[in-house]
């Protein structure tokens, strides 16, 4: 995999690659834009970017190393974001990071593990909108924009899952251990997931709050969508892990009702199995004086009436529903 995957020179109207070594040679002149995107670099690679940009160490120590929290740092010159990225792999959430330095006329966007690449920025930043200039805030816009983004097609691939898991509840008469553990995945991915997109909401109110350099007045409604986008998928999630939640309690209310069930049939033919048992353990007893043990008819007398009773006795478990 190529590590640097975008290095590019935006000067007036035009656009040139250039190589990572040059960056000192146009970084001074402040009519000159640079883009890069980096993936998953080394140490080498991060280190040599620190020394053509001038980039905290702090924060090229958190570029370098991966699961950082999502946070957004001012470092004199610059500021550094960390933000989880994610994406649908195999029916499963694939959790990566990005890394954003943004400085007065460079952004640098350092991808590692999952998450799609950023060439739509670097497309969108070549075929701009008319009197937007090719800069740090509107960079800096369209890679949060596409990282919030990314965030959508996942949160929709959970809830096909979530319905489907559902179905098969609502459907299956027989509850089982699979489903509740599928449903307990299914949570413990969309708490990940939650972990991932509520920060971005904190990171744009700060850009919008304490950054006006980055969200200038052009850009300002475009970070406010941004913000936006973080909320509803945020909300979207909770909604989701409450119905998860739900249907988890519904799965375990289902599995108690089988077992009350099953404990009531067993009560059920315990109490008319218990009816022949107490009358003809009497007979076992050996009394001399049993006067009906004398009549010819005593022993099929108790058959029949202990056999009525029982037949009574089933007759008012079953209407009952205990048999």
């Amino acid at each position: 995999m190529k590590v640097i995957v975008d290095c590019l020179l935006f000067r007036a109207e035009t656009v040139n690659p250039i190589p990572l070594e040059d960056v000192s040679e146009h970084i001074g002149d402040a009519d000159n834009f640079i883009w890069i995107e980096l993936a998953s670099p080394d140490n080498r690679t991060v280190t040599q970017l620190g020394e053509e940009f001038g980039l905290h160490e702090l924060a090229l120590e958190d570029a370098i190393s991966i699961h950082q929290r999502t946070k957004l740092e001012e470092y004199g010159g610059h500021l550094f974001v960390a933000a989880r990225t994610a994406q649908l792999w195999e029916g499963r959430i694939a959790i990566g990071e990005t890394h954003l330095f943004a400085g007065a006329n460079f952004v640098i966007a350092i991808r590692h593990g999952a998450g799609s690449n950023y060439q739509r920025v670097a497309e969108r930043l070549r075929y701009r909108k008319p009197k937007i200039r090719p800069g740090s805030p509107y960079a800096l816009y369209l890679a949060l924009d596409l990282i919030v983004d990314q965030f959508r097609p996942v949160i929709e691939g959970m809830q096909d899952r979530f319905q489907t898991l559902e179905s098969l509840l609502l459907e299956s008469r027989q509850p089982g251990r699979k489903n509740l553990e599928s449903l307990y995945a299914l949570k413990r991915e969309l708490t990940v997931l939650r972990d991932a997109v509520e920060p971005m909401q904190e990171i744009t109110q700060d850009l919008i709050r304490l950054h006006p350099e980055f969200v200038i007045r052009e850009l300002r409604a475009y970070y406010r969508d941004v913000h936006d986008h973080a909320v509803r998928v945020s909300s979207a999630i909770g909604h989701l892990r409450n119905s998860t939640s739900d249907a988890m309690q519904f799965h375990l209310a289902s599995l108690s009702l089988n077992q009350n069930e099953s404990v009531q049939k067993l009560a059920g033919w315990g109490a008319l199995l218990a009816l022949p048992t107490v009358v003809f353990s009497l007979y076992g007893m050996n009394f001399s004086d049993m006067p009906e043990l004398q009549w010819p008819w005593a022993y099929p007398a108790v058959l029949v009436v202990t056999g009525l009773g029982m037949l009574r006795l089933y007759r008012h478990l079953r209407k009952r529903g205990w048999i």
